[in-house]
């Protein structure tokens, strides 16, 4: 069995299957918001897309411990 990448967080009731669906979302989410930022600093600030990427971000913070 291979490790996890994300922990959920204690009192956070996932099931093991969607816990996987949601982490590799989570994956994604973490890459675009690394994209954004590095594009953010080479064009003009995109502040829609950077708060979009931002509450995801939030929102994956508040289910897993990475």
């Amino acid at each position: 069995m291979t490790e996890k990448m994300w922990k959920v967080k204690e009192g956070v009731k996932l099931d093991d299957e969607t816990a996987e669906e949601v982490a590799k979302i989570a994956c994604a989410l973490k890459s675009l918001a690394i994209y954004t930022a590095l594009a953010c600093e080479n064009e003009d600030n995109p502040k829609e897309l950077q708060e979009v990427v931002d509450a995801g971000v939030d929102a994956m913070n508040r289910l897993f411990d990475h």
